[in-house]
């Protein structure tokens, strides 16, 4: 059952992709000003503990269809060492967001993750992993100006397999 609501969202989420890149095309053919209307942002993450250290970066680029809607991607880049256990973890992902009034965001993003884990099992044993994560948030946001604050929750959510702790996420998203 799982698999095939998976396969519909998969599905939905390639016809909406679809949809959106046939408007920034036809909206390219009409207006000559297509980079006037690309924002770019992204985040960057370092964390330090004892024995511990992860670092991540998240570049990402959205075009303004409309006053209140844009649709983008991003590449996803997460480094993280734990005593000798470690975890790389990179992807990609696509993005839509609404605004039926300018301060309100509504989002869906879907990302896809390929994680590569090692872990030490016993002094000189080493476990590896290497798989697929997919992640697809529903969001809401307060924005301001080009920052958006909310929570984001993850649909798809799969406590053995996410790169994330919990379903629901904070962010903060700034494009300029």
């Amino acid at each position: 059952m799982n698999r095939l609501v998976f396969q519909a969202i998969r599905q939905i989420t390639l016809i909406l992709t679809f949809c959106c890149v046939s408007i920034v095309n036809s909206q390219q053919l009409t207006n000559n000003n297509f980079w006037e209307n690309v924002r770019y942002g992204g985040g960057i993450g370092l964390g330090f503990s004892n024995n511990a250290f992860t670092a991540a970066i998240s570049p990402s680029a959205i075009y303004q269809v409309s006053n209140s809607f844009a649709t983008g991607v991003g590449l996803n880049f997460n480094y993280t060492k734990f005593d000798n256990d470690k975890f790389i973890a990179y992807g990609a992902g696509l993005m839509n967001f609404y605004n039926p009034i300018p301060e309100i965001q509504l989002s869906t993003e879907l990302e896809q993750w390929r994680i590569n884990r090692t872990e030490e099992i016993s002094r000189g044993s080493t476990f590896k992993d290497n798989y697929w994560s997919t992640a697809l948030f529903l969001g809401l946001g307060y924005t301001t100006r080009n920052v958006t604050v909310g929570l984001r929750y993850d649909i798809l959510y799969d406590e053995d397999d996410s790169i994330y702790v919990d379903p629901l996420m904070p962010f903060v998203r700034v494009f300029f």
